[in-house]
Parts: structure tokens; C-alpha cells; sequence
């Protein structure tokens, strides 16, 4: 991790005023789906609770898709077969390597791996391949050579391990295709990332003394051809909790820029990743202005084509405890709390306490699941921020983000490419000093109050199928049924409210990744009356493994048979009315898709 970022936007937010703004949304269009990776942490290996089974629980329950290790940068430093750290670096017990992996696996989480650049070798990572994914099978696919190699001492400022004589990018960008090429000799479908400075950041624009061209320009021109993504820090620089909820404003221009620069030197598909971001460089990193970030924060760089968001990290430490906004803000870049304790002795709460950062990311479950599509939304105010999603099922996802600390916002709603059901509509949403995300029915889908410092997603149902259940908890605990992946945050049904048999059709696809993948299954009522409750079942050929518990439904598993039990909030379908719900799954060798399927017991037919 490093401390800089995109200057903020100077704009300045009126907190004592009333708020009123008209969301637009454009149901229609396309900004690309969720990726299977969307969501993710970063994990280290100096976090004695990292392979916590209560962190498991938690993480699964924020729907983390994506998990890198083994931190920041440590990842300079560590050696993975003996799982050491060169130099005073801690390593806590049961963080190796496949203990990680074991975390990953339960949490269904696509692991992100970063090779030590700064004094190891092609041949180390090589090694580490090999290790991982022939001879344990663990299908690793995303490779990162090095974490903030710029932070070398080529620019002056030195943090990042670097015992190379030569620190340039140039000598940088040679390893980098010294290592893909390693690598993908022992896996050739193995992803390999290089690390570039984000636009705005320095050393960004830096040509240093006996370089030709600042670092993003050297890497790629070099490295272009061997590499499949790259990795970029965002740290944004922020002097209030009002600047940084208005800083998501300069992504779209950074992203611009790094496109433009890998279309300059390749033409082959490199994806972009944001491998670390918090609230690091302003006031708020537990605070609920960091949570309101944290949501914000992901979907704009994914509605920018990022293929993944890691925040900076499960869990960390206390700092220089302040209060913001009225809060105690523990000065910790991690979700969890680890129990830690800062300045003047002020502790944080019991380690595995969620902060509000975590449910800044948990939110994102009751807005996205992979497969989705992210479409355009717009405010008349910069206090009220907006993201919505088109689920698989039909509904349409409305995430609504308050920035007054002061004030709630009035908020009217319009749409285009959709019409939605009349009556209340299910809402979840996150408060200042909640504990939990809260579930329940209130407004219509074109008037919704927002309460101060809020998070409030909007879940909609079409005109042509069933409105949200009136009868939504009103509350969801925070250690409520969740996914690990995204998923709405009510009470999920264990099971099905009916077993009225119904003419029925399923629709069943994957998004395959090697070592597992992401099944989603639609189901559609194909009869002449209402179906009031459904229950999927289907049976797999090979050795396909449940991960986690799904989202959008309750998901077992027995044998290789799945069962699938509607959430409370989905069960019942109107003629030709559809439901879809996910999951992800490991396995080994082949993947083939089940043939049958039955819902409450009846065979349906397939799409």
C-alpha cells in the first residue's frame, strides 16, 4: 500500500440544507456484468486471524469474491515455501500458503497471488505454480509480479522491498516477462498481472534520471505482449469526509487514461485491476463516511470495465484514534477489528467486530451478484449517490448512498427500459452506528426518503411479475444467512413456502474458471396459475463441490445432487414470472452441465 492519490474534486457540499434529488435510471443500457471477481480483500500473512473461522463466516457473508495474499508489502519480502519474511517481518501462525487456500476456498473466493519481485526470483514463482496447481490442483489464475515496485527508490521515496542493482521500470518490466514466461511454461492459463502507478498518483508522469519514459510507459511497452492484467493502488487523497466521498468522481479519467496506454503498446485483451483501495489518506478509515465510500468506491471502477476491487484489508490494527463525524474512528484499514489498541491507549472492540467498512462492503450484496448488468444511473446531487444493477431474475437493483451527515434526502425516481411493480418496495439499508443491514418495506420506487449517512438499495421487481413481499424482516442480523458471492440481505427461506407441483422451466449456465466456477439457475413458471413457493433440484456427473451458500436462495447440497430452496423475498412467481439464484462450486477434471431438473418435484423442461 502506498499513501497517494487522485486529488480531490474541490466542490463544496452543503451538509445543513435540505437534500432533494431526482434519480434517472437507465434500465436498458449496458455498462458490462459483475465479474466473478468483483468483490475483493486483501489478506496478509502477518493477520493472526486471518484463517479465523469467524472471518470466514463474515467474509462469505459480505459476498467477498476475490481474496489476495499474501500482502501488500510483505509480498516483497516473503518466501513462500518456507512461508518467511526476509528482514523483522512477522508471519503469524497458520498464514502459509495453504492454509490461505483453505480460507479462500470456504469463503468461494477467487484467490489473487502475489509473486515476490523484490528479492526473489522467475524461478521462486515458477516453483510457487507449479506447487499450486499441479501438485495441489488449486487452479491459482491470477499472478501479480511484485505489489508497489515504483516505491523502490527510483523516484527517491523508498518503502518497497527492492534488492535489484538496477530499479528502474525498465529493469521491472524485463523481469515482469521473465516471470510470465517461467510461469506459463509450468501452467499456460495462469494470469499474469504487472503493476502500473494510477493516473494522478505519483510517480505517475515521473521520467526519471536515465529513463526515457515515466514507468506505465515503460512497463507496457516492454512487458505489454506477456502480460494479462495489470494492477493499480488507489489511495485518494482527502482533507474532510465531504472530499472523500466526492473523490469516485476522478475514476472514469484514470481509467481513460490506463486503457488508452495498454491500446497503445498491445492489442492483445489486458484486464485492469484494482488491487488495493481504502480511505487511507483522509480522515474516516472505520467511520461510516469510509463505509459509504467503500460501496461507491467498487462500482464506479467496475462500471468502468475494472475486472476487480481488492480493499486494503480484513484486518490491520489501531492507529491514532480519533473521532469523525461523531464516531470513534479507530484509524484501522481493516473491515474487522483485530482487537487491537492505539494512541492513548483506546482499544478497538473484540477482534472479528465488524466495522462499518465492512458493511460498507456488505451492502454491495443486496445491489450485485456476478452475471449481473451494471447499468446507467445519474443524481441531480452530489449528495446522493446512485449505482444500479439489472439481476439475471428480471429485478432491477437501486443502490442510493446519502452523503449528508446531517440531513436525510428526498429522493424521486425515474426510469427508462423499465417499469416497475407498483406498491412498497423491499429495502436494504445500512445507518450510521448500525450493526447490521436492515431489511424492510417502505417507500414506492419513484419516492424514497434516505436517511443521513446512509446506504439504502432499492430491490424491484417488474410491472409484469410480483412486487417485493410485504412481509420482509424488518431487521437482518448480521450474522444472517448470506453468500459468497452477492446477495440479498434478508433471511433467506430454508425452505421452499409451498410444494404445489407447476409446469416449470430452467435455464442453467456457468462462468468457468478453471477450478470452479459460478452456476446460475433461472427458473420460470410456466403454468397458468401463480407458483407460491419453488424448490430446484438437479444432480451433477462429476465431482462438482459446493462453495459457500449461494445467493438469491438457500443452496445444499447432497452427494451430487443440489438442492435449491427460494429466499423469502423471491418465492413466489406469477405466470411466466422468473426467479434466478447463484452459487459458486469447485471441482476437478471435467464440468459437465446437469441435464435434468425438477422444482417441487416436478420435471421441468430446459433452456
Amino acid at each position: 500500500m502506498v499513501a497517494s492519490g487522485l486529488a480531490a474534486i474541490p466542490l463544496a457540499l452543503n451538509a445543513s440544507a435540505a437534500t432533494t434529488a431526482t434519480v434517472t435510471v437507465a434500465a436498458g443500457s449496458s455498462l458490462g456484468t459483475v465479474p466473478a471477481t468483483a468483490f475483493g480483500l486483501n489478506t496478509a500473512v502477518f493477520d493472526q486471524y486471518l484463517t479465523d473461522s469467524s472471518a470466514t463466516t463474515l467474509m462469505k457473508a459480505a459476498g467477498v469474491t476475490q481474496l489476495r495474499y499474501p500482502g501488500g508489502s510483505y509480498s516483497d519480502m516473503y518466501h513462500w515455501k518456507t512461508n518467511t519474511v526476509d528482514g523483522s517481518g512477522y508471519v503469524a501462525p497458520n498464514t502459509d500458503f495453504d492454509h490461505f487456500m483453505a480460507t479462500a476456498k470456504s469463503v468461494g473466493a477467487d484467490p489473487m497471488v502475489i509473486a515476490n519481485y523484490g528479492d526473489g526470483t522467475a524461478a521462486e514463482a515458477a516453483a510457487w505454480v507449479s506447487y499450486a496447481n499441479v501438485t495441489k490442483g488449486y487452479g491459482v489464475k491470477h499472478w501479480e509480479i511484485g505489489n508497489e515496485v515504483y516505491g523502490n527508490g527510483h523516484y527517491g521515496s523508498a518503502w518497497e522491498n527492492d534488492t535489484h542493482a538496477d530499479k528502474s521500470p525498465t529493469a521491472y518490466a524485463n523481469a515482469v516477462v521473465a516471470y510470465a514466461k517461467a510461469m506459463k511454461a509450468v501452467d499456460p492459463t495462469v494470469k499474469i498481472g504487472a503493476v502500473l502507478t494510477t493516473p494522478g498518483n505519483w510517480p505517475d508522469g515521473i521520467v526519471a534520471s536515465g529513463d526515457s519514459a515515466d514507468w506505465n510507459n515503460t512497463v507496457l511497452s516492454i512487458a505489454g505482449g506477456s502480460i494479462d492484467f495489470v494492477s493499480l493502488h488507489w489511495y485518494p487523497t482527502a482533507s474532510s469526509t465531504a472530499a472523500l466521498l466526492r473523490t469516485p468522481t476522478a475514476i472514469a479519467g484514470a481509467t481513460s487514461t490506463v486503457k488508452a496506454l495498454i491500446a497503445k503498446y498491445t492489442s492483445r485483451s489486458v484486464a485492469v485491476s484494482v488491487t488495493e483501495t481504502d480511505g487511507l489518506n483522509s480522515p474516516a478509515r472505520t467511520s461510516q463516511a469510509a463505509a459509504l465510500f467503500a460501496p461507491d468506491t467498487y462500482m464506479t471502477w467496475l462500471e468502468q470495465g475494472i475486472n476487480a476491487v481488492d480493499w486494503w484489508d480484513l484486518h490491520n490494527g489501531a492507529g491514532a484514534v480519533t473521532t469523525v463525524d461523531g464516531q470513534t474512528d479507530y484509524k484501522d484499514e481493516g473491515v474487522l477489528s483485530n482487537g487491537s489498541c492505539g494512541s492513548g491507549g483506546v482499544c478497538e472492540p473484540a477482534h472479528e467486530t465488524p466495522f462499518p467498512t465492512y458493511f460498507g462492503l456488505k451492502s454491495l450484496t443486496a445491489l450485485a451478484s456476478p452475471g449481473d448488468t451494471m447499468v446507467k444511473a445519474s443524481s441531480t446531487s452530489t449528495l446522493v449517490g446512485v449505482h444500479a444493477v439489472k439481476a439475471a431474475d428480471g429485478g432491477l437493483n437501486v443502490m442510493l448512498i446519502n452523503k449528508s451527515p446531517d440531513t436525510a434526502a428526498t429522493v424521486g425516481l425515474a426510469y427508462t427500459g423499465y417499469t416497475p411493480a407498483s406498491g412498497g418496495v423491499t429495502t436494504v439499508t445500512y445507518l450510521k452506528n448500525g450493526t447490521a443491514l436492515t431489511t424492510a418495506v417502505q417507500g414506492t420506487a419513484t419516492l424514497q426518503t434516505l436517511p443521513a449517512y446512509s446506504i439504502t438499495t432499492l430491490k424491484l421487481a417488474p410491472s409484469s411479475g410480483t412486487a417485493a413481499s410485504a412481509s420482509a424482516s424488518a431487521s437482518a442480523s448480521a450474522s444472517a444467512s448470506a453468500s459468497a458471492a452477492p446477495t440479498a440481505t434478508g433471511k433467506a427461506s430454508a425452505t421452499a413456502t409451498a410444494t404445489t407441483a407447476a409446469t416449470c422451466k430452467v435455464a442453467y449456465t456457468t462462468n468457468d474458471w478453471g477450478s470452479g466456477f459460478t452456476a446460475s439457475v433461472t427458473v420460470t413458471n410456466t403454468g397458468t396459475s401463480a407458483l407460491n413457493g419453488w424448490r430446484v433440484s438437479y444432480t451433477y456427473t462429476g465431482n462438482q463441490t459446493l462453495s459457500g451458500t449461494g445467493w438469491n436462495g438457500t443452496w445444499s447440497q447432497s452427494g451430487r445432487t443440489v438442492t435449491i430452496a427460494n429466499a423469502g423475498w423471491n418465492g413466489s412467481l406469477a405466470v411466466g414470472g422468473s426467479a434466478t439464484a447463484g452459487a459458486n462450486f469447485g471441482y476437478s477434471g471435467s464440468n459437465a452441465a446437469p441435464t435434468a431438473f425438477a422444482v417441487n418435484g416436478t420435471a421441468c423442461s430446459t433452456v
